[in-house]
């Protein structure tokens, strides 16, 4: 049985976390998310004053992509703020809280599109189709503006997600002004509430992302992207280490990873575990997103009865 011989925490702070925090992103998605929180605004009444459920679908779509537009900029302001005596991790936590939540609400939102929906589809009513369509345009302007914005900042993992959200609406929207066009002309109204329906599904399948991943981030749950037994077997691999074991790999918030491990080594000095440690660090950074870890190294050389011995503790 092994014991614990010396232990090294191995602590990075929010300053060398690997989000990127620069004055330069954060301008980016102020500057999207008014732009896209202004079109929310337009597209809902819009979608309103012409009856369009299509409209107000794709309102709602907007809608996921500017809480998501603000999660990744609250990401940013919010790591930069220092750790307190009670959040040790300081409010990365406050990400995925606000995207379980925005993952809920966006769920309740679309069973309410659904419902009218079905209604329409039972009694189609006319709608503005013009009107419609002119703001669609607007619309598909404006996500494809946010995407260029986002597109033009690299290096950053937080800013090229909420690229891809941006993406995803513009689809959305392009769906709408096509919608429209074919109304114009056919006035084909049960085309509304199946377009409202098929931007919906959309809704769903990125409300059912976000609510699973904040969960297992709340969960502690081993990153998607991250394989355990690949991480055991490349630190097994260092020449100085004897096993590993006890193994935990966490998600503090979005793509910054932690882990604890039980390291076995030889019976060295605690100065010769700081060379390893830096090796595990280095490691499990480069090649798994590793940024934080606490390590205990124990030796398969040592037992209790010879620690109590020493220390010459009574044997109770």
């Amino acid at each position: 049985m092994s014991i614990f011989c010396k232990t090294k925490n191995h602590q990075v702070t929010n300053r060398s976390h690997g989000h990127v925090h620069r004055s330069e992103e954060r301008i980016r998605l102020i500057l999207t998310c008014s732009l896209t929180g202004t079109m929310f605004i337009v597209e809902g009444i819009a979608g309103y004053l012409t009856n369009s459920l299509a409209l107000l679908s794709d309102a709602g779509h907007m809608l996921t992509h500017l809480f998501a537009l603000l999660i990744s900029l609250g990401a940013i302001i919010f790591s930069a703020k220092p750790p307190t005596a009670k959040k040790t991790y300081g409010f990365y936590r406050l990400e995925i809280l606000a995207a379980l939540f925005n993952g809920a609400t966006l769920f309740l939102i679309t069973l309410w599109i659904f419902f009218h929906a079905y209604k329409r589809i039972i009694n189609p009513e006319p709608v503005a189709s013009l009107q419609m369509f002119i703001v669609a345009v607007i619309g598909l302007i404006v996500n494809l503006a946010c995407a260029y914005i986002l597109k033009t900042s690299h290096g950053s993992l937080n800013i090229k997600s909420a690229f891809m959200h941006m993406m995803a609406d513009t689809f959305s929207s392009m769906v709408v002004v096509f919608g429209a066009i074919i109304m114009h002309y056919t006035q084909w109204y049960i085309l509304d509430p199946v377009l409202s329906i098929m931007i919906c599904i959309i809704i769903l399948i990125w409300s059912y992302l976000l609510i699973t991943e904040s969960v297992d981030i709340l969960l502690e749950a081993t990153p998607k992207d991250v394989d355990l037994e690949d991480v055991v077997k490349s630190v097994r691999e260092l020449d100085e280490i004897e096993d590993i074991h006890d193994v935990h790999i966490w998600t503090i918030t979005s793509d910054m990873y932690a882990m604890s491990a039980h390291i076995d080594t030889k019976d060295l000095m605690i100065s010769e575990t700081y060379e390893i440690m830096a090796k595990v660090n280095s490691l499990v950074k480069k090649k798994f997103k590793i940024v934080h870890t606490v390590i205990q190294f124990e030796c398969n050389e040592c037992s209790d009865d010879t620690y109590i011995k020493k220390a010459g503790i009574p044997n109770i």
